[in-house]
This record gives C-alpha cells, structure tokens and sequence, in this order.
C-alpha cells in the first residue's frame, strides 16, 4: 500500500505492507531510529511519538493508519541547532540513565507541557505514567520537564 505522512516536517511517501507498524516505518523506512522498540506490548513507551499533534505509541499502530498524518519524533524536536526545552531538561537534570526510554519520555513530555504548560509534579508523574523507565527513580525526570516547564 502506498502511504504518504509529513514526518519532522518533511512529506515521506513509501511502499509499505499493510501490517507494518509505524514504529517499524520509521526506523526501518525512514532511518528514524529515536523511537525504540522496549516491549512489543506497547506498555513500555519507548516508541512514542507525535501523531497529529498527540502522543502515540508507534507500536500501536501501522503505516497506513498514518497515512496523511503530520508525525514528530524527536529527531524532530531540535530547531536551528538548539535542543528542543525537554531534550535541555533532561540534559541538564540528568534525566537519562542508559537512554533506551528516554525519546519516548521525552515525546510524552512534550505532549503533556503542550496540553499543561505549567503542570505540577503529580501531573508530570501522570504525563509521562505511560513510559516506563528502568534505571532511574523518576524524579531526575520530572525535575526535567518541571525545569522544560519554565523555560517554554
């Protein structure tokens, strides 16, 4: 099937099998390699990504439910240059251990500051409830979009 979506700002048309996931067109098609595959039963969140302008977990998903659809990950985040205020926060707040869940937290921050510019540390704690991360203790994340909060 023929399928055509603005990813990170640019039209991307591809030839895909009807059940290919997007987690999968993205990495495999695309080269997109930010959203990871944690759990192949979409309750990790390290696929997530912005589909029309909502988190979504990619893994959830095929291509062609995508179709027409304008998709950031976060290699879409960074502008000119500079990071993107939630990939700075968990720069800086040292929200990331070994990475693996870190762009999927990062895209569920995003979503969630864009839905509650100003969220508190409960409603950070149930924006990114939908990720799992296991290295860390959480708080150095929510410290970082706490801190992404301010500077947006």
């Amino acid at each position: 099937m023929q399928v055509s979506m603005t990813v990170n700002g640019r039209v991307r048309k591809a030839d895909v099998e009807p059940r290919l996931l997007l987690v999968h067109f993205l990495r495999e098609h695309l080269l997109l390699t930010g959203a990871h595959v944690g759990c192949d039963t979409s309750q990790c969140g390290a696929c997530t990504v912005i589909v029309d302008g909502r988190s979504a977990k990619a893994c959830t998903m095929f291509a062609v439910q995508a179709d027409g659809s304008t998709i950031t990950t976060v290699e879409g985040l960074a502008a000119n240059g500079q990071l993107h205020p939630v990939q700075e926060g968990f720069w800086d707040q040292h929200g990331l251990q070994c990475g693996y869940c870190t762009p999927g937290m990062i895209m569920s921050a995003v979503n969630l500051l864009q839905d509650t510019p100003h969220p508190t540390d409960r409603q950070i704690r149930e924006g990114i409830s939908g990720n799992f991360c296991r290295c860390t203790g959480y708080q150095h994340i929510v410290n970082a979009v706490r801190q992404a909060a301010g500077r947006r």
